[in-house]
């Protein structure tokens, strides 16, 4: 085994020296560092708006390739969730293109069947657009005042609607305002029919978010997700306009319906004019 020479054995002594103070210099360097920020705390705080100075170029130039791989790495997650949402609405739309297709064919089959049957068609809607301006609560719980009245064409009894469905209906028209009685009040009541059965119900308000269905004649074809439209009885309204879904069947809570429209985000509504003398307002006039 060949032995260490003298001079290897001075420079591994001198390592372990070195090493040995290193931790003895740093805390000295230290501790002398912060009797300088006790005795001159200006020259500390230029020392270090100097230190900063200098160094906020680099850390700005390293910075910025940072800033970019960053970028192309959202970038990549972006088109990655593109993709996926690309194939998603590629999908839907081949099934709502299918859906176009049977309701063209339903339609132009309508058209015939009716033309054999010198069906007279009903009467088209008329619209009057209005501003939702105060919620005021008052005798009705559940209650918008729109800006359109009277001289707009309003007239009790029409029909509130916004853009997913029946919201409620007029029960007061004024000259230039109106209050419109929602469909959760405790004192609205509107014919309606599930769509896929042809049970016909009455869709009742309670204050509550979710209205009941009441006075159903056969309640073992109400199912959850069941399409709720207005069945056109008692010529309030003409059928097939949507309100809702089913949400919930409970023999203690009973039949709730769960309604397209958020009526706690009304901003604009549209009140509609079927053509079809409404039975309120000829009782109000």
């Amino acid at each position: 085994m060949k032995q260490p020479t003298g001079q290897t054995a001075r420079l591994t002594a001198l390592r372990v020296f070195v090493q040995k103070s290193a931790f003895v210099a740093l805390a000295g360097l230290a501790f002398a560092f912060m009797l300088l920020g006790k005795a001159d705390t200006v020259l500390v705080e230029r020392v270090r708006a100097t230190v900063i100075d200098a160094a906020a170029p680099v850390l700005d130039f390293m910075s910025t390739p940072a800033e970019n791989v960053a970028a192309i790495f959202a970038n990549l997650r972006q088109l990655t969730s593109i993709r996926a949402e690309n194939d998603r609405l590629a999908t839907e739309n081949d099934r709502l293109m299918r859906w176009q297709a049977a309701a063209r064919h339903l339609e132009a089959e309508n058209e015939a069947l009716r033309g054999l049957l010198t069906y007279v068609p009903e009467p088209k809607a008329s619209y009057v657009t209005a501003r939702v301006v105060a919620d005021t609560g008052g005798t009705f719980a559940r209650s918008l005042v729109v800006l359109a009245g009277t001289i707009h064409g309003v007239n009790k009894g029409q029909a509130v609607i916004s853009g997913e469905g029946l919201a409620g209906t007029v029960a007061e028209a004024g000259q230039r305002s109106s209050r419109v009685l929602l469909l959760t009040d405790i004192n609205s009541r509107i014919p309606v029919l599930l769509e896929d059965s042809r049970v016909r119900a009455i869709l009742a308000g309670d204050n509550q978010d979710r209205p009941q269905l009441r006075f159903l004649r056969d309640r073992i074809a109400v199912q959850p997700g069941d399409r709720v439209v207005t069945s056109g009885d008692a010529r309030i309204f003409p059928p097939g306009i949507p309100i809702g879904v089913v949400a919930s069947v409970d023999e203690k809570k009973g039949i709730r319906v769960d309604l397209f429209v958020e009526q706690d985000r009304l901003e604009v509504v549209r009140i509609a004019n079927f053509g079809i003398p409404n039975p309120l307002s000829e009782g109000a006039d």
